[in-house]
């Protein structure tokens, strides 16, 4: 399935643009991958590196990075850029499931 599908499906989807060079988006990731495990299959998960798919950053208007979107229906739910503690993200997805 590709970012697309997901971001139309039903199930919530959340999208992280990162770069590998950046060190908030490096301090990140625990606090994305700590969420992920806790809603396993509740939700989809996509990293994208904006140096490798700099079309999606252009079509979702990134700006700085880290930057976090929910999507569900094809509908943005939420979107955030710079660092969230692993709790206020784990209560942003359980109010958009």
């Amino acid at each position: 399935m590709d970012l697309a599908n997901k971001i139309e499906s039903e199930q919530l989807t959340m999208v992280n643009f990162h770069a590998t060079w950046c060190p908030p988006c490096v301090a990140m990731k625990p606090n994305l991958d700590e969420v992920v495990a806790e809603f396993d299959d509740a939700i989809h998960y996509e990293r994208v590196d904006i140096d490798k798919f700099r079309d999606l950053a252009t079509l979702f208007e990134i700006r700085s990075i880290p930057t976090t979107m929910l999507f569900k229906k094809g509908e943005m739910k939420w979107r955030y850029s710079g660092i969230v503690s692993s709790h206020e993200l784990s209560k942003i997805v359980k109010e958009n499931l």
